[in-house]
């Protein structure tokens, strides 16, 4: 697929569409349309589009559809997707220690497969902008990062990689097993000559790379300080775990004599070019602290379900100004390894403590777009559907059987299953097509991550 906007003379036209814009206004039409010339929105309204336009390669009558911004993804682990099924049944720091002797086992041959298989499932629920937090690097196996890069590349989607690391083994007082970690000046020399390589700074830019030590159990005091002066010299976002067992904040106040967010703070990690993961052992101070200086948050509310690690306190989250956006997480902890459904996922968790307010279906909503463009610093381009902003939009059948007299359509989308996806474009353009992706074959990635699944296994 070629990486190359369309021309700013070809048009896109969708119409009779209901359209949630998820803008500063909230604005919704119930019978409008879009224009798209190139890879940019030229118009957004009720009725019909502009009688004007010339060059139109496309008109959608988009009749029983809803249009919303594409989804965005603010954490995953791409590599997991060939690990899934294991370790059913174990909180968080088990289930890494059941899996990380796997893991280390991963080379660029099958992290490409497996990115494809985590790439596909994301675009086919409707999300065109996802970030990959990737931190196993084994030696001797090939070059990681370029060949998940590639692969996202391939089949079109928006990307902001995160060059991830892990320095504290097990010998340090560590989860991770010794031949697993890298040295921390070789990661310091492997992030920047990542952000050097691949970073494009941008407005229309497809790849991303941001800095991303693993967690505080996994990394070194001195990384997580460096890696912080290293990003701010070099311009690009931070990102790392924070705060999602109990077990960790034990951890942190054990090694460091203090909570996770203070330690973050200790070591120059909070502000508005930082985010973290999950976030779900957050208290009053931790969440004013993230507030004061917005920092950032991913919010996996599968993820954090299928480890017992608890509810995050996103509606206190959002109350207080902290940007919040939508994680996957790695498709380990995360089966599915659908974003559409993490917004569904996200309204009814958060509502478990008794609140039918917590979160409502617009919330939702909003964290799964203009959120996640606000978490990766790219609220200005992506996340909502305005003039001048980029071409990254999805459309939801929501006059089939599951959802045809469900009266809101975005609470079809946001309480009633995943829609069907008509369409999804990035950068303006298709890339899913009636539910398919319309940029490789979807029969050879799933053959390629199961051979690449089989042969992990077979090297454990």
């Amino acid at each position: 697929m070629s990486n190359l906007p369309p021309s700013a003379d070809e048009r896109i036209v969708i119409e009779n569409a209901a359209i949630a814009t998820v803008d500063a206004a909230e604005n919704e039409y119930s019978r409008g349309h879009v224009v798209i010339a190139g890879n940019r929105i030229e118009s957004v309204g009720e009725g019909p589009a502009p009688q004007w336009l010339q060059g139109v390669t496309r008109r959608i009558n988009a009749e029983g559809h809803l249009v919303t911004p594409g989804l965005v993804n603010t954490h995953h682990h791409f590599y997991q997707w060939i690990t899934r099924g294991l370790a059913q049944d174990n909180i968080l720091f088990d289930w890494l220690v059941a899996l990380y002797p796997t893991w280390a086992r991963i080379d660029a041959k099958l992290v490409h497969a497996a990115a494809q298989g985590s790439a596909a499932a994301l675009l086919k629920s409707g999300c065109t902008t996802a970030s990959d937090h990737h931190y196993v690097f084994p030696r001797g196996g090939g070059d990681i990062l370029g060949a998940e890069i590639e692969a996202v590349q391939e089949l079109g989607m928006r990307f902001t990689a995160l060059r991830g690391s892990m320095d504290r083994s097990k010998k340090d007082g560590g989860l991770p097993p010794d031949h697993a970690v890298e040295k921390t000046e070789d990661i310091l020399i492997a992030s920047e000559e990542a952000v050097d390589r691949y970073h494009d700074a941008s407005f229309d830019s497809m790849l991303h790379i941001a800095i991303a030590p693993c967690s505080p159990f996994s990394v070194s005091t001195e990384l997580m300080r460096e890696a912080a002066v290293l990003a701010r010299r070099k311009g690009v976002r931070l990102h790392t775990h924070g705060s999602e067992t109990a077990e960790e904040e034990q951890f942190c106040k054990e090694l460091f004599g203090m909570g996770p967010t203070d330690y973050f703070e200790s070591t120059g990690w909070l502000g508005e070019d930082v985010w973290m993961a999950h976030c779900v052992h957050m208290n009053d101070s931790d969440i004013a602290k993230f507030a004061e200086t917005g920092t950032g948050v991913a919010h996996c509310p599968s993820s954090n379900a299928r480890l017992a690690a608890g509810i995050a306190r996103v509606p206190d989250m959002l109350k207080a100004g902290v940007p919040v956006g939508l994680g996957v997480d790695g498709t380990a902890s995360n089966e599915s390894g659908e974003l559409g459904t993490e917004l569904r996922n996200a309204l009814l968790i958060n509502r478990l403590h008794g609140r039918p307010d917590a979160l409502t279906g617009r919330q939702a909503l909003r964290l799964g777009t203009m959120g996640g463009a606000r978490v990766l610093g790219r609220q200005d381009q992506i996340g909502s559907i305005e003039v001048g902003k980029l071409a990254d939009l999805a459309l939801w059948k929501v006059d089939g059987i599951m959802h045809s007299s469900i009266a809101d359509p975005v609470a079809a989308l946001t309480f009633g299953a995943l829609p069907p996806l008509s369409l999804l474009l990035v950068n303006g353009r298709p890339v899913v097509e009636n539910g398919h992706l319309t940029t490789v074959n979807e029969d050879r990635i799933a053959k390629a991550a199961a051979d690449a699944a089989k042969e992990l296994a077979s090297r454990s």
